[in-house]
C-alpha cells in the first residue's frame, strides 16, 4: 500500500482518498482535501497555518513525547588497577626511565627463557626414565610413557 504525502499540509494520502492538481508545467500535486487544495491555490504559507505538520514541526509540537532530548556523555577518565598489579606499582612503571624499563624487558626475556629451558630438561629427563623403564621391562603405551596408572593385569582364578 503507497501512501502519499499532502503537498500543502503534509499529511497522509492513503489510496483512493485525496485529489491531484497537475500544474500547466506538468508538476503534480496531491492533496488530502479541497481546504488544503484552495489553501495551496492562494498561495498560503503552509508554515503560518496551525493545523499543518510543516507548522507543527516549524513550532516543535508533539515531538517531546516521542523523541526525548538527545544527551551527550562526557566521557569521564579514571584509573583503574590491572588485576594483579595495583594503581601504585602500575604508575611507577609507567614514570620508569626508558633505559630501565629497556634492562628490565631484557631480564624479563632471559628470566623466561632459563625457565623454559629448565622445563625442557625436566621433559628429556622424564623422557629418557621412560624409555629406560621400557627397555627395562618391555613395551609401555604412550599414554604409560605420559605418566597414566599402569594397567592392572587380570588375575586367573
Amino acid at each position: 500500500m503507497k501512501v502519499e504525502l499532502d503537498a500543502f499540509s503534509g499529511a497522509k494520502i492513503y489510496p483512493s482518498k485525496g485529489k491531484i492538481y497537475v500544474r500547466g508545467d506538468s508538476k503534480v500535486f496531491r492533496f488530502v482535501n479541497g481546504k488544503s487544495e484552495s489553501l495551496f491555490l492562494q498561495r498560503k504559507n503552509p508554515r503560518r497555518i496551525a493545523w499543518t505538520i510543516l507548522f507543527r514541526r516549524m513550532h516543535k509540537k508533539g515531538i517531546s513525547e516521542e523523541v526525548a532530548k538527545k544527551r551527550t556523555r562526557r566521557t569521564v577518565k579514571s584509573q583503574r588497577a590491572i588485576v594483579g598489579l595495583s594503581l601504585d606499582v602500575l604508575k611507577e612503571k609507567r614514570s620508569l626511565r626508558p633505559e630501565a624499563r629497556q634492562a628490565a624487558r631484557a631480564q624479563a626475556i632471559k628470566d623466561g627463557k632459563a625457565k623454559k629451558a629448565e622445563a625442557e630438561n625436566k621433559k628429556k629427563a622424564e623422557k629418557a626414565k621412560s624409555a629406560s623403564v621400557a627397555a627395562r621391562g618391555g613395551k609401555v603405551s604412550k599414554q604409560g610413557a605420559k605418566g597414566a596408572a599402569p594397567k592392572v593385569q587380570a588375575k586367573s582364578r
